[in-house]
């Protein structure tokens, strides 16, 4: 599937995942390839993903999410490395 994770200031990654865990509101939930549509809202947290075999995480603040036909775009207000 194709991540998209964006900030007001710049796209922060752009490409292919195989799995996207985030912080959601009511507690953290996982997309993978081929879940179904959903657009959810995200709270302050480890946002983390699976690439190339390799899982990247990062630290958000606010967000949003949106999954729609394999492509999965998460727009932040913040973002902090770990």
């Amino acid at each position: 599937m194709t991540l998209e994770i964006l900030t007001p200031e710049s796209v922060y990654y752009k490409g292919d995942a195989e799995s996207v865990t985030l912080p959601g509101v009511l507690g953290s939930f996982q997309i993978l390839n081929n879940h179904a549509p959903i657009i959810s809202s995200l709270t302050k947290g480890v946002l983390s993903f699976r690439s190339n075999g390799e899982t990247r995480q990062i630290e958000i603040t606010d967000g949003l999410i949106e999954m729609h036909n394999n492509k999965v775009s998460i727009c932040v207000d913040e973002i902090r490395g770990i």
